[in-house]
């Protein structure tokens, strides 16, 4: 297995070129070639060089790069292309320490539970959308957000019109379209609509008198009770969907759901409670800071006799308001984001009061498996007893929940080595 590996790392070409291009940017050589085409001069061999292997000045370019596009502006294109980068490293670093079939398996257990925590930030970003086009640096997630919400709307129209794009993972769709479908006659010459369904069949056959006393009652009951009815049942199951199932993957099937994907699905269940709170206070201060300040400062216009008088009162509030929006959602959609890396990497993370709900779920890791994910130190016996001795709860465990020991470690090893470094250097270079 490990030989097809290597053979594929073969066959494909990964070089600063091929690393720049996944990001988007273009390679300084090709920049240096398209110059030459533009300014008319000749090309030699030296401009016409290949590309460079990957190296350090790979990763400065990635990151200068980055920086650059961040500055103009975060997308979801720029999040997903950071993420499947992230994927890709940890699978060519998995498959190098076990192999090529347990690096996939653990890579789709963290795409998976990244997955979740994704999904929640598109749907925290359509909410945010009128917000986010507010916020210079998070304008370009605003707008993402308005063409999704726009492409939805679109796609649900065209289903409710047609009947199409449905799909076998919507059985309520399916049943309603194919029963929609099955009974609707449309004749091809005149263009009516014929029900010829059983009941409409039986109440075209009564007679006239009787007729005309059970169809208010028949065209009611299709026209306005059974779409009712549907409408209802499909808010009430897209409510119901996520619960569903959660409880069917993670409760019924705990067994064979691996526990990175029922820890962070648990994690969120239990955050998007207390998300309402800071979701809904947002939409109240936008909504008096839009439609009550705001036309409070445009009462008295700007004529060519007077210059229009505002109120420096209500300019403060507005900017304070301005300044509480921007905390909250850059904090919310931080927290959504450190929590999507850490599961893209497999990996846990420590927030006093939900991750101990989230562990009376689910109980805690297991230790023997590679599928379980990263460190969990909160759970080790020796830090339950310090925190247990402690009156404030400790809510640092260091990064990926290595624990601050394991940090101290990490950089005591590295004073350690820049001490052996420089007598190195000062054995070589004497005074």
């Amino acid at each position: 297995m490990l030989h097809i590996f290597r053979l594929l790392l073969l066959l494909i070409n990964i070089d600063q070129e091929t690393v720049l291009n996944w990001f988007g940017m273009e390679d300084p050589t090709n920049q240096e070639i398209r110059q030459a085409i533009e300014s008319g001069s000749e090309l030699t061999f030296s401009t016409l060089k290949s590309s460079t292997n990957v190296s350090l000045e790979t990763l400065r370019l990635i990151t200068q790069g980055l920086w650059t596009k961040i500055q103009d502006g975060l997308t979801l294109a720029d999040i997903e292309n950071v993420l499947f980068f992230i994927l890709f490293i940890r699978f060519v670093i998995l498959a190098i320490r076990y192999n090529l079939k347990t690096s996939f398996y653990i890579t789709c257990i963290g795409l998976f539970a990244g997955y979740l925590w994704y999904r929640h930030l598109i749907d925290l970003i359509s909410m945010y959308r009128s917000v986010l086009l507010k916020l210079p640096f998070l304008h370009k997630l605003g707008m993402d957000a308005v063409q999704l919400r726009s492409l939805n709307r679109q796609m649900a129209l065209t289903e409710l019109k047609l009947g199409e794009n449905v799909h076998w993972y919507n059985p309520g769709q399916v049943i309603f379209y194919g029963f929609t479908k099955g009974i609707v006659h449309i004749d091809p010459e005149t263009g009516l609509r014929y029900y010829i369904d059983p009941i409409s069949m039986f109440i075209s056959n009564l007679q006239e008198s009787t007729k005309s006393n059970i169809a208010p009652l028949y065209y009611k009951i299709y026209n306005k009770i059974i779409p009712k009815i549907y409408d209802i049942c499909s808010k009430f199951w897209n409510q119901l969907s996520g619960v569903a199932a959660y409880a069917v993957i993670t409760r019924i099937g705990k067994r064979y759901c691996p526990y990175l994907v029922r820890w962070h699905w648990t994690f969120l269940l239990i955050i998007g409670m207390v998300e309402q709170i800071f979701i809904y206070f947002i939409y109240r201060v936008y909504y008096f800071q839009t439609f009550v300040l705001i036309p409070q400062t445009q009462i008295i216009p700007e004529t060519e006799f007077f210059e229009g008088y505002i109120d420096p009162n209500l300019i403060l509030q507005i900017n304070i308001l301005n300044g509480v929006i921007a905390c909250v959602v850059l904090s919310h959609i931080g927290l959504i984001l450190f929590g999507l890396f850490h599961a893209i990497w497999g990996q846990y993370f420590y927030i006093p009061f939900f991750v101990e709900n989230t562990e009376l779920h689910i109980g805690p890791r297991p230790k023997n498996s590679i599928y379980s994910g990263g460190y969990t130190s909160w759970q080790d016996r020796e830090e339950k007893e310090k925190n247990l001795n402690r009156l404030v709860p400790k809510i640092w465990y260091g990064w990926f929940g290595k624990g601050t020991n394991n940090q101290l470690q990490l950089v005591n090893f590295f004073k350690r080595l820049l001490k052996k470094i420089n007598q190195k250097i000062k054995k070589r270079f004497p005074r």
